[in-house]
């Protein structure tokens, strides 16, 4: 057995989603009706962190209907609440940082956006949790280069020394300078750690100064909604992790699907994964709850996702993801 196999099997490791009123909550139950589906036993367990009401939120965004979060206790998820002291309705992206603080200290941990199946055996991941690392699952959205503005490499140094890290040894050296993928870059769609607290502290720190007081290279950059993705490859890498912490083919592979919305599940994901979800969707208990949210209504009782699958080729998609959206919005199947 490898080291890092040992080292996952010595400990409970804690699962951590985000759900609250509307999508999340709905989306939460599908994640813990796969996880329980896909990974027996009791090592791997589930938090459902949950925002609480306060001058942060618009609006209530505690987990809605109460019947839904009775199921999600009926699949072993726990429901975690939380405070928002930085963040809020006008980023809630922000909430996967400030809940780590909730998360038991000391005990190691997964984060998974909440539009994620499991559909392989955790217990199967080969996880160093002393090296953390992020979704290679990404695209290069950040940062957007300008003609007569900072490239990749003045960017992403400046942020680096804001914090004191050393650049040079975050570049993928066998990609081109100036090509996006030379950059530590991760879709912020799943990250682990050994300590929530020691993660979720640094991530707060660098986020909020990036917020606050950003490197005058940044100064046409965008930070919404890629807050969270800036700031996350300079946790890593301070942490000691990086894009190799993992090897390839599990997460993002053959043991998660992060499928972002169903009409881009149905028109991307394997047949495998399609059967998996309709068959954990498919009890009564659960499709009552289920239908409560059209997207789940529409795409997978009434098969319209079916549809969806029909627009394409799997084995010949585009390699973004934008063509796909604009197909499935142009055959009038969109729904988020």
């Amino acid at each position: 057995m490898s080291r890092a196999k040992t080292k996952t099997s010595a400990h409970t490791v804690n699962v951590l989603i985000i759900g609250q009123m509307g999508r999340l909550a709905y989306e939460a139950l599908l994640f813990a009706l796969s996880l329980k589906a896909s990974t027996p036993g009791t090592r791997f367990k589930l938090y459902v962190a949950e925002p609480q009401p306060s001058d942060r939120w618009t609006m209530d965004p505690t987990i809605r209907p109460d019947v839904l979060r009775d199921m999600l206790e009926v699949q072993g998820a726990t429901i975690l609440p939380f405070e928002n002291t930085h963040f809020g309705s006008d980023y809630p992206y922000g909430n996967k940082i400030e809940a780590l603080l909730a998360l038991p200290k000391g005990e190691p941990f997964i984060f998974f956006d909440t539009d994620t199946l499991i559909t392989g055996d955790m217990a199967e991941v080969p996880f160093d949790f002393a090296k953390p690392m992020a979704s290679l699952r990404v695209e290069g959205t950040w940062p957007q280069i300008e003609l007569y503005g900072p490239g990749y490499s003045a960017i992403w140094k400046s942020l680096y020394d804001r914090f004191g890290l050393d650049f040079e040894s975050s570049l993928d050296l066998s990609q081109p300078d100036e090509h996006w993928r030379r950059y530590l870059y991760f879709n912020a769609g799943f990250f682990y750690y050994q300590c929530p607290h020691i993660f979720g502290q640094t991530y707060l720190d660098m986020a909020l100064s990036i917020r606050s007081d950003p490197p005058e290279e940044l100064v046409c950059q965008p930070m919404h909604p890629w807050l969270d993705q800036i700031a996350l490859p300079l946790v890593i890498h301070k942490l000691g992790g990086g894009r190799d912490a993992l090897p390839p083919g599990f997460i993002d592979g053959k043991t998660s699907v992060h499928y972002r919305n169903m009409p881009l599940l149905y028109a991307r994901e394997s047949d495998d994964a399609i059967a998996f979800l309709e068959q954990i969707s498919a009890p009564n208990p659960v499709k009552k709850i289920l239908k409560g949210y059209e997207p789940f209504k529409r795409m997978i009782y009434q098969s319209r996702g079916h549809k969806v699958r029909a627009l394409f080729d799997r084995d010949h998609l585009p390699t973004r993801e934008q063509p796909i959206r604009q197909k499935i919005k142009k055959n009038g199947f969109w729904m988020v």
